[in-house]
């Protein structure tokens, strides 16, 4: 049986005294797309970010509970958190190139690791942008800036960064929020592609993005996981009244 890449066990996020997530327990696979579903606040993209630490930025943030990829638990002392983060990418809600080239974007991970030539930064800048399915639109356009491209370029070219540094996982955070229904298309149509090779969690408003992507969803309410299933059973026959009442638009 495929082991988990990702187990989350009773899992607790406290801001301060503010009990954010209350005891959450999920297991995330490999070459699956979980979706994260549910109201706004109701701690999706909390647990999202304790997936690779990013929780860690913010101040009073405490954390009990384990999350543990390959059997270690990330949230132990010695955690190098820089080499987690390589290996859990983060794409966010608005695109947030840096401001330099196309290229510098892509190529910036890959800088800082200090082991490649520049041939191969090359080669790895070009097959990242073409996973990212933006190469088609920015290969004239390298040495541009990566601000003056459209959104949805935008965020793809931030997508191909985070693949440059080849993670295992790569955590979505509502990343076609911001974008038009052409390039969230694009973008959904690029997840799929990439599942062959990583483990995908998404946050998503969008219970029509969810469905069409994911091969897993969970869905938050209070802090609280309220159900997790396969998509599938949890659009078609959800377990829980309130699972119900969300995916048909009766709250929420």
């Amino acid at each position: 049986m495929t082991k988990p890449i990702i187990s989350t066990q009773d899992v607790h996020l406290f801001y301060g005294k503010k009990e954010v997530l209350k005891g959450i327990s999920m297991d995330f696979y490999p070459n699956e797309i979980t979706a994260l579903i549910g109201p706004s606040g109701s701690g999706k993209s909390t647990l999202l970010r304790s997936l690779n630490r990013m929780n860690d930025l913010q101040d009073d943030v405490t954390v009990t509970g384990s999350v543990n990829i390959d059997g270690k638990n990330i949230y132990a002392p010695t955690t190098n958190k820089v080499d987690l983060r390589k290996r859990v990418g983060m794409v966010f809600q608005q695109p947030n190139p840096f401001p330099f080239s196309v290229y510098e974007n892509v190529a910036y991970g890959l800088k800082l690791e200090k082991k490649h030539t520049k041939e191969e930064i090359d080669r790895i800048v070009e097959e990242s942008l073409k996973a990212a399915a933006v190469w088609d639109d920015v290969k004239d356009k390298l040495h541009e800036s990566a601000l003056s491209l459209s959104g949805g370029q935008q965020q793809r070219v931030c997508i191909a960064r985070v693949l440059a540094v080849h993670p295992e996982v790569i955590l979505l955070d509502e990343p076609t929020s911001a974008l038009d229904p052409i390039s969230s298309g694009k973008i959904e149509n690029m997840l799929l592609s990439l599942k062959d090779e990583y483990t995908i969690v998404i946050v998503t408003h969008n219970m029509g993005q969810a469905s069409r992507i994911s091969d897993k969803t969970g869905f938050f309410l209070d802090g609280n996981l309220v159900e997790y299933n396969k998509t599938k059973h949890i659009f078609m026959t959800p377990s829980e009244k309130e699972t119900d009442d969300y995916i048909s638009g009766r709250f929420g």
